[in-house]
């Protein structure tokens, strides 16, 4: 990410799909080919870690680091590779436009899901890569699979209230279990092997038209996952095995009251004992399945927000220091030039910008930010940037830039931004303008939204901070990416030095 180039953010889910849901298919491929023409070289995504209806939908909160969000998987693909015929697949539901309805789409996938497994177990197409892919991956996906298979043989209750030698992992009670529960936990570890071979069938499509895939690591797991059951002494809880504090970031620009995320802190003294084995293990499994990797909240890495496990909201916590140099270290030693990207943004300090520099991390820069207060001195206005960064027009936390214009932007920030760009535009016009501000930019790297790319209002945002309902549920339509769309973006990456065909010629 050294020389000049830009790419789209858009998750999976919000992909166009006949499906009710966006997923690894020939939709993604079509899309693809839609960053190609448009002389792209990066797609970026959202974490692709299951998800559940308790926190709707969130990719930021799942019961997995490791595993994979199997409502992402593909009917289409299921029948070209035989797992599925075309007449096995149900009639749909009436699926929304524009929006991906989660309690109608999950049991739906789930119908599709259990028919593949079901035809998998009868005639076992497929069975060397799916024992392969076992043997490989047999270090989070043994207990992931029983953990899940657990959730459900216990009505989706969290662990710590199973019974005393399932809660504590007591191997004997955990063989009985694996054999009690022996179907369901091989559905669980074939689903996981189809969303792989999926994925791995999309990252090398990718790979030939030269699309780099930009994936998103979350700090944080929740308490409910498989990550805390399995390796509760890496997790500050109590005797018990309670949380004893939760994470969360202070008042921001985002919230009054901070956001209280509720997910257990590590117990990073524990982590660093073993050399951090289960952060290194993890960065790996991201870089296995892109090109980079986004690690979110970055700043936790250097301190964290420690909040006590009874309160109400994020106010009252308080700033806790962590080893991220001595991982970073390790790290830089693992993997070939760290391709990580810091979400930094947020209240960084300067011990946080410090370790960005030092490991040559890429930061994030967003666009919409530039106009909250003076831009002449903000880092995030055009002027103000280095090279090395990453610019956003804004991210899936930010209203789309025609929303923000529109509804969010107060009178100062609206008169920011006619000072910054010199006149007065319609809402309408606003990300067309922000995209050529940001190409035109010294950043090595911009990303846009795929909504702005649209020239999308409110309707298209991703996601509200600090609100629990209504979010994640964004979804493109049918023809969106029309050849105009297509051109416009392919002319503008020319102009401003950012073609990837330029790269490769």
């Amino acid at each position: 990410m050294k020389q000049r180039g830009s790419g789209i953010l858009l998750p999976v889910t919000s992909l166009f799909s006949g499906y009710g849901i966006g997923d690894l298919g020939p939709s993604a491929c079509r899309f693809v080919d839609f960053l190609s023409d448009a002389e792209q070289s990066y797609w970026q995504i959202l974490p692709l870690n299951p998800t559940s209806q308790d926190y709707d939908n969130s990719p930021y909160h799942s019961i997995s680091a490791f595993a994979f969000n199997t409502n992402l998987i593909s009917p289409d693909s299921l029948v070209q590779d035989r797992f599925l015929k075309a007449s096995d697949i149900p009639a749909m539901p009436e699926f929304p436009r524009g929006r991906v309805d989660y309690p109608a789409v999950i049991p739906f996938k789930e119908q599709i899901l259990s028919l593949a497994f079901d035809r998998f177990q009868k005639d076992k197409t497929g069975l060397a890569g799916y024992n392969e892919f076992c043997r490989n991956n047999a270090w989070w996906l043994e207990d992931f699979a029983l953990f899940i298979s657990l959730h459900r043989h216990y009505k989706g209750n969290c662990w710590n209230t199973w019974p005393e030698e399932i809660k504590y992992r007591k191997p004997a009670a955990l063989d009985t279990m694996r054999q009690r529960l022996k179907t369901m936990i091989d559905k669980e570890k074939f689903l996981q092997y189809i969303f792989f071979q999926q994925w791995k069938r999309l990252k090398t499509y990718s790979q030939k038209k030269g699309i780099c895939l930009i994936g998103d690591i979350p700090i944080y797991v929740n308490y409910d996952s498989a990550d805390v059951w399995t390796h509760p002494s890496l997790f500050r809880l109590d005797d018990q095995l309670r949380p004893l504090v939760i994470a969360g970031v202070p008042p921001d620009y985002f919230s009054k009251t901070g956001q209280l995320w509720k997910n257990p802190l590590f117990c990073w003294e524990e982590h660093e004992k073993d050399g951090f084995s289960w952060w290194i293990k993890r960065v790996e499994h991201n870089l296995s399945l892109f090109d980079y990797s986004r690690i979110d909240h970055f700043r936790g890495l250097v301190a964290y927000w420690e909040v006590g496990a009874g309160e109400i909201n994020a106010i009252n916590g308080r700033w806790v220091p962590a080893p991220g140099e001595k991982l970073l270290t390790l790290m830089k030693k693992q993997f070939i030039d760290l391709p990580l990207i810091a979400e930094d943004l947020g209240i960084i300090t300067p011990d946080v910008s410090l370790l960005i520099n030092r490991f040559s991390l890429p930061g994030m820069r967003v666009l919409l930010f530039a106009f909250t207060d003076d831009p002449s001195t903000s880092p995030h206005a055009p002027h103000n940037l280095i090279r090395n960064c990453i610019l956003y027009t804004g991210t899936h936390d930010n209203a789309t830039s025609r929303g923000w214009l529109e509804s969010d932007a107060t009178p100062e920030e609206r008169l920011n931004l006619v000072r910054y760009i010199g006149r007065d535009i319609p809402p309408e016009q606003l990300p067309a303008e922000l995209i050529r501000l940001a190409m035109m930019s010294v950043a090595d790297t911009v990303i846009i939204p795929m909504q702005d790319i649209l020239s999308l209002g409110d309707t298209a945002r991703m996601n509200r901070p600090g609100t629990d309902t209504g979010n994640w549920r964004w979804q493109m339509e049918k023809g969106q990416t029309d050849p105009v769309v297509t051109r416009e973006l392919a002319g503008m990456t020319r102009i401003f030095g950012r073609s990837s065909r330029k790269k490769t010629e």
